[in-house]
């Protein structure tokens, strides 16, 4: 079984050809408020980056994963795992969807793929995501595979001017395959 393979999509590593979808995606004003980033991507800064992305997630604690379309290998958006603690067998995810594919299974499928890999390959315990509160979208992407909130962080996330609520969910490995629906 291809443990990167979902039912409509595919995670696969970061490759010099993602430097457009970077660009897109990481340019999005409307995104720095997740991203923390206050300034555009430069491509030089984007090519450098995507030649630094090679490193294994034991060495730099994160990893980037394209996650593309199965019929036509189209990437249609960005999976990070970040924060990873090999000791402690946690890792926090986040994920990113072009505009256009959003609120369509694909985000669903990719997360779900992502955990099936992660509970299997890196032998995590939990998975841990930081939605912003007003992300609703988000948050019930997070709960329908299984991740319940644990806190709430007020007034965590400063963005232009204004404060924004975080909240965290999780999830166990052991919850996460109890789910008879996944």
């Amino acid at each position: 079984m291809n443990t990167l393979l979902g039912q409509h999509i595919f995670l696969r590593p970061l490759e010099p050809e993602d430097l457009q979808l970077l660009l897109q995606m990481e340019n999005q004003p409307e995104d720095w408020l997740l991203s923390q980033q206050q300034v555009p991507w430069s491509v030089h800064l984007l090519e450098n980056y995507l030649q630094q992305a090679v490193q294994d997630i034991y060495e730099a604690k994160q990893y980037r994963m394209v996650v593309a379309l199965q019929t036509s290998k189209q990437a249609i958006g960005l999976l990070d795992f970040f924060d990873f603690d090999p000791k402690n067998k946690r890792v926090g995810i986040g994920i990113a969807l072009v505009p256009e594919f959003q609120q369509k299974g694909f985000g669903k499928d990719a997360l779900q793929t992502a955990l099936h890999f992660v509970f299997q390959e890196w032998m995590v315990h939990q998975v841990y995501a930081n939605i912003l509160t007003h992300n609703q979208a988000s948050i019930y992407l997070f709960k329908s595979l299984g991740f319940t909130w644990v806190g709430t962080k007020k007034d965590w996330i400063l963005h232009r001017h204004q404060w924004h609520d975080e909240v965290m969910y999780q999830l166990l490995s052991s919850e996460f395959y109890a789910n008879k629906t996944l």
